[in-house]
């Protein structure tokens, strides 16, 4: 679809506007409206704030590293790091450890430029980047169909559950979220513009960054080197030499960084060795995070059942001449292949970067469903999406305002939902 005509030009970008207005809104962290000043007062009341407000047990970790960051400086990492084995070899289970230094060091760079404490540092920088994901969303939905799918996907993002349930809380998977989105969306501008070298080096640099954010950047990868293998045979755009080699020197210089960071290279594969091997012995991981491989499928039915279930319908309806579709399906499906193999180590956090390509998809199937129509068309595509993004707030309040939801996990999700009941006291 081309830009709307001057007529509705106007029209389309004030709901444009409006609609992300409302989720930067709902993105807002619940406690920067605990002042006593009357507008504050006035949206607070109107503000779905998370009913689980205390710190959970990784934001403690992430505020302990930023505090430590802030005591003795950008030189001293390595001796955050020495102090991470030294606990980690004393404890039975595994705890984050602190090269996952992005989201330490943005915290770290926001207590610096506004002043505050560490754990309100760690949830700005949260709630920031989900709105950076929902106008990139917003423009990478432009990018690969247009300012009606744009529209569609600011919608369905702005009042995505997870993604407002990651902006709440500081965590680093909303913030990896951002990053991963950015190179998917860099991927594929390198395709259709070959050899343009801004758009290389921001590639390179968004790899890297993400690989300083957190582990998961592996998932990230293998899925963005399928969609470059299979690109021969699916032709999304030129695969150049260029775009190779910064697919490796982007990783590459992350990886190189971090060892830096942690003090050398055997202190960094020894971080990496002692989080990875508790995990196995840590008993919240073996009670929560195991599964059968359409574990992530249960999870996301329970929390976005009607966009999942559209997601399914346009998947099962493909051809290659859908290609934005079919790249963003490559990446869900590549990376979920690795993630749902990981022993106790699944978990609807790290399904987050899905959010806008399930949405892609799911938008994809209301516009099939639609195409038959002669009269209205618009309007009750309009209708459908409006649908969907009111029983997607439904879900966010029922699981996180309602109930006091902090770990995506099938129990947590299935007493919110009353699937599960407690037994009543006789």
């Amino acid at each position: 679809m081309a830009f709307p005509t001057s007529g509705n030009r106007k029209l389309y970008l004030t709901g444009l506007c409006a609609i992300l207005a409302v989720g930067a809104f709902l993105r807002l962290p619940g406690p920067i409206f605990s002042g006593n000043d009357a507008p504050l007062r006035s949206l607070a009341a109107i503000h779905p704030a998370a009913k689980f407000n205390q710190i959970g047990f990784d934001e403690g970790l992430y505020r302990t590293y930023v505090n430590q960051l802030i005591a003795t400086g950008l030189t001293s990492y390595p001796e955050i790091v020495d102090h991470y084995i030294e606990v980690q070899k004393t404890l039975p289970g595994s705890i984050l450890p602190p090269v996952r230094f992005l989201y330490i060091f943005a915290a770290y760079l926001w207590h610096q430029l506004f002043g505050t404490e560490a754990l309100s540092a760690l949830h700005a920088v949260a709630a920031f980047f989900s709105i950076l994901t929902l106008l990139l969303a917003t423009f990478f939905a432009w990018r690969l169909k247009g300012p009606a799918c744009a529209l569609a996907i600011a919608a369905l993002m702005s009042i995505a559950p997870t993604q407002i349930h990651m902006s709440q809380h500081a965590l680093v998977d909303g913030f990896f979220t951002f990053w991963a989105l950015f190179c998917l969306w860099l991927l594929w501008e390198n395709l259709h513009a070959p050899r343009k070298w801004p758009l290389l080096v921001a590639y390179t640099l968004g790899l890297a960054l993400l690989v300083l954010t957190k582990e998961n950047a592996f998932f990230v990868f293998v899925a963005l080197m399928v969609i470059v293998t299979l690109n021969r045979w699916l032709q999304f755009g030129t695969v150049t030499r260029e775009l190779l080699l910064c697919s490796i020197a982007g990783p590459l210089l992350g990886l190189v960084v971090l060892v830096f960071l942690a003090g050398g290279l055997e202190t960094l594969q020894a971080t990496y060795q002692l989080s990875i091997s508790k995990n196995y012995q840590l008993t919240y991981a073996i009670l929560t995070g195991d599964g059968p491989w359409h574990r992530y499928l249960v999870d996301l039915l329970l929390v976005s059942p009607l966009v999942l279930l559209l997601a399914l319908g346009s998947a099962f309806r493909l051809d290659r001449a859908q290609k934005p579709e079919l790249f963003l399906f490559l990446f869900i499906a590549s990376s979920y292949l690795v993630m749902c193999n990981i022993k106790y180590g699944m978990n609807l956090r790290y399904a987050n970067m899905w959010d806008m390509p399930l949405r892609v998809l799911a938008f994809g199937q209301l516009v099939a469903f639609c195409a038959p129509l002669q009269r209205y068309r618009t309007l009750i595509l309009c209708s459908a999406v409006a649908l969907v993004c009111a029983v997607e707030f439904r879900q966010y309040i029922i699981l996180f305002v309602q109930y006091p939801l902090y770990e995506l996990v099938p129990e947590g999700l299935l007493r919110a939902l009353h699937i599960l009941k407690s037994a009543p006291t006789p």
